[in-house]
């Protein structure tokens, strides 16, 4: 997936479904559904979540981990508050943490860099990775 911004799950999921070969047969059976409405779940671009943990494990492909790229790449920044409240302190558990990096993220910003699409300090300035780490991706990888 070269772009995580727009996430349309309905065309992933057809993509994984040509890729895999698997038969329409299969599918409404896995479901318990007909072909058409099949059909139409490969339109929608967002799906209810129970339907999409369904699809992940009929393609075995962990659909939900385009959100959490998105949020990792796209989420603002976090504050820095050292004056937080008592009730925000016992709130750190929802509390999103960006510096989780899986490798799906750090290939598709070392192929910005590599296909000339952004430069190091624009990846810097527009995703918030430190200087360092992608530094030591670019060496690393």
């Amino acid at each position: 997936m070269d772009n995580y911004k727009n996430i349309h799950l309905g065309s992933l999921i057809k993509q994984a479904i040509e890729h895999q070969e698997i038969e329409m047969f299969r599918i409404c059976n896995f479901f318990k559904c007909s072909e058409n409405e099949v059909i139409e779940m490969c339109r929608q671009e967002s799906l209810p979540t129970d339907v999409l943990l369904r699809w992940s494990k009929l393609l075995e492909y962990d659909f939900f981990r385009l959100y959490s790229q998105h949020l990792i790449l796209y989420s603002p920044p976090a504050r820095n508050n050292q004056s937080e409240s008592p009730k925000s302190k016992s709130n750190n558990l929802h509390r999103f943490r960006k510096n989780i990096y899986t490798k799906e993220i750090i290939d598709f910003i070392l192929e910005q860099i590599s296909t000339g699409k952004m430069t190091r300090a624009q990846i810097i300035e527009k995703y918030k990775i430190p200087k360092t780490t992608l530094y030591k991706w670019i060496s690393k990888y």
